[in-house]
């Protein structure tokens, strides 16, 4: 390495492209192995999906955590994350991966950031997303006054009249969450068939049978204007009739346009808009360049937190191969190893002890 690359670029093991939490958790994968990461992450907080679409929507099948709430998720994988020091790159794009001929990477955002990375993690999602907008005239005026595709916070919402597009989960879920706070509740929805979750739907059906919320079967045609702020919305239901339903607030949620954005151009084999994977290491077709979570693909895949929390555990230890190569990586438990323990802070600098494989780990950390 020369020095005027150190000089240009931030030298570290690995940069993982997302900061949701696959991207988070593989930080923490990393960091038990003896391995810096640099995250970066084109939203401008961490959390991903989680924070962007739904930090209220309850979790329910993260280990030993019986209920959580997205938001909740995030906070506790940074706290898990915070001995491991990882420097976050925010609000910015990774648009260009090179690979070197000594098995390094040179990685470029938008904003100019630069690293000289032993080995990539992409931890994307879906790729860069952004929610299916409503295209009707005047709408990008108000989109984050009285349109919003995404709800930041719900107590700005309690006591308003709110209308409600879309049919899928975010939209009966939000639906169902904002119920006990709005003054009234629209939903409209452009079929009688819904693709959220069937308990979801019946308990939005219960409620407008008890008079408690309204479902229109229809499209929005146009918004309505007054002073300048957006007060209505004309709708065509499904009857044929045209209804001018009054609001204070419009939440679209039409779900997302998911896109690879630059990774497409990386030169990484793909299957359906997606990254193909070795289930064994989580490597891609380019050596050097894992991917977890969402946006990998390989027999069997499932869409699940708990799943991307098992490959950033295994595309840890591949990393690790992949940065040394011969060595023989040891499995070692948290509970047990002192290594490990001063690696999280749980256990002082100084403390003795520690098998021959502890030593032996520590001393082929690669600096």
């Amino acid at each position: 390495m020369s020095l005027e690359r150190s000089k240009l670029a931030t030298v570290t093991d690995v940069v993982i492209v997302g900061a949701g939490p696959a991207g988070l958790f593989q930080v923490f994968e990393l960091g038990l192995l003896g391995l810096r990461a640099e995250v970066v992450d084109s939203l401008p907080q961490i959390g991903g999906q989680c924070i962007e679409l739904y930090p209220d929507k309850p979790i329910y099948d993260i280990p030993a955590i019986p209920v959580c709430t997205a938001k909740e998720l995030i906070e506790r994988l940074a706290e898990q994350i915070r001995p491991f020091a990882a420097g976050l790159h925010l609000g910015q794009e990774v648009t260009a991966v090179k690979p070197r001929a000594d098995r390094r990477f040179d990685v470029v955002t938008n904003r100019g950031a630069r690293f000289d990375a032993g080995a990539v993690i992409i931890a994307g999602g879906v790729g860069s997303f952004q929610p299916r907008r409503l295209g009707l005239e005047g709408a990008d005026r108000h989109e984050g006054i009285a349109l919003h595709y995404r709800v930041k916070d719900a107590a700005q919402l309690a006591d308003k009249d709110l209308v409600i597009l879309g049919g899928g989960d975010s939209a009966l879920d939000w639906t169902l969450e904002l119920i006990e706070r709005a003054r009234s509740i629209v939903l409209i929805h452009r079929r009688s068939e819904f693709r959220a979750a069937p308990a979801s739907v019946e308990r939005m059906h219960a409620l407008r049978d008890e008079g408690r919320l309204d479902l229109i079967e229809g499209q929005v045609q146009a918004l309505v204007e007054q002073d300048g702020a957006l007060r209505a919305v004309r709708v065509l239901a499904r009857d044929g009739v045209t209804r001018t339903v009054s609001l204070d607030q419009l939440l679209v949620f039409w779900g997302l346009h998911p896109k690879l954005g630059p990774i497409a151009d990386w030169g990484l084999a793909l299957h359906r808009r997606t990254l193909a994977v070795d289930a064994a290491s989580f490597q891609t077709s380019v050596p050097g360049i894992f991917a977890v979570g969402d946006i990998n693909d390989y027999p069997g895949k499932k869409k699940l937190i708990l799943s991307a929390f098992h490959e950033a555990a295994l595309a840890a230890f591949a990393v690790r191969t992949y940065l040394n190569p011969g060595e023989k990586v040891h499995l070692q438990y948290t509970t047990t190893s002192p290594l490990l323990q001063r690696r999280l802070g749980v256990t002082d600098q100084g403390a003795s002890g520690g098998s021959p494989e502890d030593a032996r780990s520590l001393a082929a950390r690669p600096r």
